[in-house]
Parts: C-alpha cells; sequence; structure tokens
C-alpha cells in the first residue's frame, strides 16, 4: 500500500472540521484537562517554533481525550502591536487589514498541521469584544487603586516625534532614521503591581512541582525581595538653598546597614527628579549638563555593562548618623527605576562603589574587617565592625540589627522589604493597540469612560506614516464630551502594552463568549477550566509575560471576577529550533518553510520528527536526513498494515515462539512508556523510539493476530503524534477512528529468559542466559561453567549472587 499524505490527512481534517471533533463538552460533571499553548503572533507565516509549540499541545489534548478526558485545547492571535505599524509603513497597508489578512493565511497552516483547537473559542486580542472587557479591567483596577498616572522617562526620537520601545533602540539611535534618542519625561499609566509582589513570590511555593526551577529563579530574581534599612539622607543647608528650597532631601535603602559608617559619598541616577531639576533651572554649566544628558542617552541595559562614569552635582547630604557632610554625584550605575533612584556608597564593602571611588579620587574608608583573613579592599562578605562608633566590635549580623534599631529610635529611618519588581507601565504612543479607556476634562481631571459606552475602539480612517501618534492628530476622534459632566473634553491617545492583551488570555477561551456576549467569561467556567493544566511556551517569556499574567490572575480574583490564585499550573518551556547552530532566521538565510515540509512530505512528517528530534525542552537542530527517516517510518507503518486482521475488537493472542513474545514484550513496553510521558515525562522522543523498535520486532513474525494487536495498540500510541495516519490505519483495520484507554497486559512484560553478568573479583567476565528467579546452587554452577578459565588453579573465597542481575565470584591465587 502507497503511503499519500496528501489524500490522508485532507480526508481527516474534513472529517473533524465536519464533525466539531474538538470542542469541549458542556457537561461539568467530567474531569477536565486544559491544554494550552501560547498564542502566536499573526506575522504572516507560521515557523518551526509554531509547529514544535503547538506539536507538543496538541499531542497532550488529544491524549487527554483518548483517556476520556472533557478536554479544552484552545487558539487566538496576539494581534495588536508595533510590528502591524512597522509593515502599514512598509507595505502601505492598513495595520487592521495586514493583521486579519495574516490570521487568515496563518489559521490555514495551523489547520494543516491537523491541530486538535476549538473553532468556537477562537479569537483575536484586536477583536472590540476583547478590548471592551480589558478596557473595563482597567477602569476597575483604577477605582481600586491599582492604575495611576504619573511622568515616565521615555526613548524619545526627536525626528519620528514618537516614543520607541528598548528594543527600538540601536547603540543609542532610533531604529528607523538613525538619529540619537533622548530620555524625555512623559506621563503614563501605571498598573501598581508592586502591591502583589510579596504574594507573587510567596505563591511561587504552588509552583514547585509544576514550574521549571530556572524560570521561577529569573522570576524570584525579577522580583528582587530584599531585606534592610531606608532611610532619608537630608540636604545640607547650603544644597537646600540652592534648589530653591524645592528640596529637602531623597530616601535611600541599603541591604547592608552594618557599612553606614562606611559611607563616602552618594549617587543619584541621571534621570532623579533632583538632577532633572538643576537641568531644567540651568544649576549645572554646561559641561556639567552635556555629561547628564549623554548618560541619559543610554538605555538603562547597556549601563550596566558600561564603564562606571559620574560627575559632582555640587551639593552635599549629611550623614544621618555622623553629621558630616557627603558629597552628592550623578553616576550611570544608578537607575531611576529600582529604588528611589539613589543610593548611599561605600566604596570599601562594594565592588561598583569602588571602582568608581577609585576613578574619581573619592574617600574609601573600611568599616568591617574579616575575622580569620587578611583585609582586601573591596571586602563584600560579613566580618567585625570597625571605625563604627559604639558597633565598634560587633559582629555584622548583630551590628545591622542594632543600627537599624538606633535609626528607628532617632525617627531617621525604619526596616523595611523592597523590591527590584517597578510598577508597569503600560502606556504606549502608537496606533495599532487597545485605546486606554480615560478621558481628560479642564474641570474634572481623569475621567474613566463609562463601562456601557465600552468599547473605545479605534478609529480606521489613519494613515500610518512613523512620525507620531496618529490618534493625536486625529482631526476627531479624541474629541469627546466628559463623562462626569459633559463639558468638552479630549480622549487619551496612549494605548495599551500588548502584555496586557496576553495577560488574561487564558481567562477568555473558558467561555463560550459568542453566546455570553456580556462578559469577559462565566465564572462557574472560570471555577471549572482554570488553572491551565498544562502551559506550553518559549523560554523567552519566563519573566514579562508569566509575571503579569500571575499578576493579573490575582487582580481579577479581588476584582470579583475570578477565584483562582495562578493562572498555569505546569509549564513547560520548549527550546529553540536551530539550523547549522543557530536559530533558524531569514537573515542567516536558515530557515525552514513549514509549508513547504507538509506540501512535500506531510504534516504528519513534521510532527513526528519535531516531536522525535529532540526533549522539548531541549533546543532542537534541524536535520534533513532525519525528517526523511520519519517519513519512511510513516511510509513502513502505512504499508506493513497489510500483515494485519481487519477486526472491531482488539486481539489477544498466545505467543508460541521467542520472537512472538518479544514482539509483544516491546508492544506493551511502548504502552506503557506512553502513559509515563504523555502525563509526566513529555520525552516524546524516546516513545516515538519505543514504537519503532515495536514495529521492528512485529517484521520479524508471521503471526497475524500479534502483528493486529501490535498495530491496535502502536495507532493508539501515535494518534496524539501523528494523527492522520493512525486514524486512517485504525479505521480501515478496526472500523474506529475513537481511540481510547488500553491496559497494559503485564504478563506480556515478563521475560522468560534474562541475561546475568558473571564478574570475578568484581571484574565482567561473561553473561549467563537463565530463568527469572533461578536458584542460587544453579546459578553459581553455570556462572563457573561460563568463567572457568579464570578461575582455573585459583581458590575461591566467596560466591556472591544479585538476583537477576549478576554473579560475582571471589578467587585468589
Amino acid at each position: 500500500m502507497q503511503y499519500n499524505p496528501k489524500d490522508i490527512e485532507k480526508k481527516w481534517q474534513k472529517i473533524w472540521e465536519d464533525n466539531n471533533s474538538f470542542e469541549p463538552s458542556d457537561d461539568k460533571t467530567k474531569e477536565k484537562k486544559y491544554i494550552l499553548s501560547m498564542f502566536p503572533y499573526p506575522s504572516g507565516r507560521i515557523h518551526m517554533g509554531h509547529v514544535r509549540n503547538y506539536s507538543i499541545g496538541d499531542a497532550l489534548a488529544r491524549y487527554y481525550r483518548q483517556m476520556g478526558y472533557n478536554v479544552l485545547h484552545p487558539i487566538g492571535w496576539d494581534s495588536f502591536g508595533m510590528p502591524a505599524e512597522n509593515a502599514a509603513i512598509k507595505h502601505k497597508l492598513h495595520p487592521k487589514k495586514w493583521t486579519y489578512e495574516n490570521i487568515d493565511y496563518m489559521r490555514n497552516e495551523l489547520k494543516s498541521l491537523g491541530l486538535s483547537f476549538s473553532k468556537t473559542r477562537e479569537f483575536a486580542t484586536s477583536n472590540p469584544e476583547y478590548t471592551r472587557f480589558e478596557q473595563e479591567f482597567l477602569i476597575k483596577m483604577y477605582e481600586k487603586g491599582l492604575l495611576y498616572q504619573k511622568s515616565q522617562t521615555v526613548n524619545w526620537c526627536e525626528t519620528c516625534h514618537t516614543v520607541l520601545a528598548n528594543e527600538q533602540v540601536i547603540e543609542g539611535c532610533c531604529w528607523r532614521c538613525d538619529n540619537p534618542i533622548i530620555q524625555k519625561e512623559m506621563p503614563g499609566y501605571y498598573i501598581a503591581i508592586t502591591k502583589y509582589a510579596g504574594e507573587l513570590l510567596d505563591d511561587m511555593k504552588e509552583l514547585q512541582k509544576g514550574w521549571p526551577k530556572r524560570v521561577l529563579t529569573m522570576q524570584e530574581n525579577w522580583i528582587g525581595r530584599s531585606n534592610g534599612l531606608e532611610f532619608k539622607f537630608d540636604l545640607s543647608d547650603e544644597s537646600k538653598a540652592k534648589l530653591g528650597g524645592c528640596f529637602d532631601g531623597y530616601t535611600v535603602f541599603t541591604t547592608r546597614p552594618d557599612t553606614i559608617y562606611g559611607v563616602t559619598y552618594s549617587a543619584l541616577a541621571p534621570e532623579h527628579e533632583i538632577v532633572n531639576y538643576m537641568i531644567k533651572n540651568n544649576l549645572l554649566d554646561d559641561e556639567v549638563k552635556d555629561k547628564i544628558l549623554k548618560m541619559q542617552s543610554v538605555l538603562p541595559r547597556d549601563r550596566a555593562a558600561a564603564e562606571k562614569e559620574g560627575i559632582y552635582l555640587g551639593i552635599d547630604v549629611i550623614h544621618p548618623l555622623t553629621g558630616k557632610q557627603i558629597p552628592v554625584w550623578v553616576a550611570n550605575f544608578v537607575l531611576v527605576e529600582y529604588g528611589s533612584g539613589a543610593v548611599m556608597a561605600v566604596p570599601a564593602h562594594d565592588e561598583r562603589d569602588f571602582e568608581f571611588a577609585n576613578k574619581y579620587k573619592l574617600p574609601i574608608i573600611h568599616v568591617i574587617e574579616p575575622e580569620d583573613e587578611r583585609l582586601e579592599l573591596p571586602y563584600t562578605k560579613p566580618g567585625i565592625l570597625v571605625n563604627s562608633e559604639e558597633f565598634t566590635g560587633m559582629p555584622s549580623d548583630f551590628a545591622r540589627d542594632g543600627i537599624i534599631k538606633k535609626f528607628e529610635e532617632l525617627g531617621r529611618g525604619k526596616e523595611t522589604i523592597n523590591y527590584k519588581l517597578r510598577d508597569w507601565g503600560i502606556s504606549r504612543q502608537r496606533y495599532w493597540g487597545a485605546p486606554i479607556p480615560f478621558i481628560h476634562c479642564d474641570n474634572c481631571g481623569l475621567v474613566p469612560e463609562k463601562i456601557e459606552n465600552l468599547p473605545v475602539t479605534l478609529p480606521d480612517d489613519v494613515e500610518i506614516t512613523g512620525e507620531g501618534n496618529p490618534l493625536e492628530t486625529h482631526p476627531t476622534w479624541k474629541n469627546c464630551k466628559c463623562p462626569k459632566c459633559g463639558a468638552e473634553a479630549t480622549r487619551e491617545t496612549d494605548t495599551m502594552d500588548t502584555f496586557v492583551q496576553s495577560s488574561w488570555y487564558q481567562f477568555r477561551y473558558v467561555t463560550d463568549f459568542k453566546n455570553n456576549p456580556e462578559v469577559p467569561f462565566l465564572k462557574e467556567d472560570e471555577e471549572y477550566w482554570m488553572n491551565v493544566d498544562q502551559y506550553i511556551g518559549g523560554i523567552e517569556h519566563a519573566i514579562l509575560h508569566l509575571l503579569y499574567a500571575r499578576f493579573f490572575t490575582k487582580a481579577l480574583r479581588d476584582l470579583g471576577y475570578a477565584t483562582h490564585n495562578e493562572p498555569f499550573k505546569n509549564l513547560l518551556t520548549q527550546g529553540m529550533v536551530l539550523k547549522d547552530g543557530s536559530k533558524m532566521s531569514k537573515s542567516k538565510g536558515n530557515t525552514v518553510d513549514p509549508d513547504e515540509l507538509i506540501q512535500k512530505y506531510g504534516a504528519d512528517t513534521a510532527r513526528l520528527f519535531i516531536l522525535f528530534a529532540a526533549p522539548p525542552e531541549k533546543e532542537l537542530e534541524w536535520n534533513d536526513k532525519a525528517v526523511e527517516g520519519a517519513f519512511r517510518f510513516l511510509s513502513r507503518l502505512y504499508s506493513n498494515q497489510t500483515k494485519c486482521i481487519k477486526t472491531d475488537k482488539k486481539p489477544t493472542p498466545k505467543p508460541s515462539t521467542k520472537e512472538e513474545k518479544n514482539a509483544r514484550k516491546k508492544i506493551y513496553e511502548a504502552l506503557k512508556k506512553a502513559n509515563e510521558v504523555y502525563t509526566r515525562t513529555f520525552a516524546f522522543n524516546t516513545l516515538i523510539a519505543s514504537c519503532m523498535e515495536a514495529l521492528n520486532e512485529l517484521n520479524k513474525i508471521d503471526n497475524a493476530e500479534i502483528y493486529t494487536e501490535g498495530y491496535w495498540i502502536i495507532t493508539n500510541i501515535l494518534e496524539p503524534i501523528v494523527p492522520h495516519i493512525a486514524s486512517e490505519i485504525a479505521d480501515s483495520l478496526f472500523n474506529k477512528s475513537n481511540f481510547g484507554e488500553i491496559s497494559v497486559d503485564e504478563d506480556a512484560l515478563k521475560d522468560d529468559e534474562i541475561t546475568m553478568a558473571v564478574t570475578v573479583n568484581g571484574k565482567k567476565r561473561a553473561e549467563i542466559t537463565v530463568a527469572p528467579n533461578e536458584n542460587k546452587e544453579k546459578l553459581v554452577e553455570l556462572a563457573k561453567e561460563a568463567v572457568v578459565k579464570q578461575i582455573e588453579g585459583k581458590t575461591i573465597v566467596k560466591e556472591i549472587v544479585v538476583p537477576n542481575k549478576l554473579v560475582n565470584i571471589v578467587v585468589k591465587g
């Protein structure tokens, strides 16, 4: 029989389509499985990373359907974002047209892979009915104090008149016009994710069993909880006067209060409010001002690796315990988004501070000495305090508590918990995003739109040029009435960060929203389906997307929409697909087109190869020969079905030869492995290898009944991985296309004979084939016969038998 994947795959995809085969049931008494892969951005074509991600998820979804679970396996489109605007500029197309045409094309590509996605739950995040509820969430967050507005520092291109994402800044210049960017203060909207910092950290214990340790560590470090001392540096009287009385000081946080007496300078971020005030009010000479502006133009992410640079601001603060004046510098290593954007510097006990102090010839005072080693600066470990007034002679840990207590008694500071995590800035000054649903009124200030007026949708009649936000210059769109007082007002023209859309999409899938248009999702559906049983996606989303999704789940719980604390019970981060040792990319010319692969070999070959080539969490190196090998295996599987008997029931044959017993053993070994792989290890490569080995053993026998039993089981095992060919064979041979649970025949796994090693003085010298659990006397007799030359003329001291494993003969002489 000739294997023709095109005809088989077209046939089964139509059957599944006509029968709505992959829709979840409304029966909430059934045990459920919610399998979710991270949804794609509709860029135009799928790539091999998509094939891998969705093949993994589909295999799990199909397996759990076999096992009788109610399965939710949806797909959607993360469809807002800058790439659509860039394409609009390049191709002179409207972003909406470009986006939805791409969705149509990519939907058909995914369909060609035979992926078992629900059709009724599909949506795009740019759909107005999705935006409606997203805007409602923001308004509810605003009312609860979780959303607020403040000025933010952004990357600004003066030539294009637009804000740039960090990724669009190349070596300090705009990616589009190549002109230098500046850091600009602009008002923006922030979600107070920091209010949940402690809970986000503490609840990670719920994820220990189901999430990769690497991901949890990355999130833990990103949130960055630390205990320490928060205190205020007061400006000197001269400095207060210089700043016009607008500032009296600033707060800092330190995890090393035991080093407080070693502070010799303080440093501010280039964007700190005091620095910006001094620039704005011409309190700095041109050379200093230009140096600071140059620091501001460098992205914070690039400053860490840069040489330490700074300049004295001409102002001083007072040490809170000694009363000494301390110079205030601006330094490129201080980041405004961490803490207060200000630090105390202890060069003797901090490598960064030490490097900076040496460069600018600042004082270095050591206040901690090691107990058992020679002091070398910078010394960053605990030790014994020196030069620290009444704390001199105390161990670091003991002195730390005493110093914090002294600050609290003096009313100059307090023990506190600090987080590296910053509030989430969601404002984007661009068109193709969900409008932020607020209105600016001269009478009422910032006013949220009325819920009944949602969604606030984008105007279609815009021209995307890349210069500024077209919502700002639209002649009518932003003009509106204030929902509160009815006066003339203006709409907010900022749109949302696209991470907002991907932070709650898992909830949208749980309800058939077409039949429930008035709610984002039904609470009873959320209670049943959530949390996601298995989430699958790339490691590049380990921090932001997953952290924001975790936050949104907790926020929706507190807003009364949801009941769960965490969105994803289990997480699998699949590795990248490589070719020639590097990630596939058009610029490197090493991409593989999934469409061409499917046309040449079929979807099942693509799915089989992508799951066989490497464990899912590992990187996968593309191999053309291995693809051809996968196709040959499927061709052999298809053509050899002629050796089977057509039957409506699984045969229960009795093997009579060693080869027949071995074939049945390999079949049931594969079945046993399948249960483990689909539910726990996801090592599809080992499962596929077991099926290949079982087919090879079947080909050594002529027993049609055993061959048929083997095909009944192998098609069942492989259906989640290669559903078209498995369904075709099962339908042809067994008049079934619905697969179910099959019990493992434990008797088939038992060995009639086993091989045991024979060692002499611990070194392997031979092997013996025996019946399982043979008695010790017989085993020793056979072992001696096998190593007669090695023990000849020697005295046997001891005979050690490890049942079913080895016989060790100890000799001397």
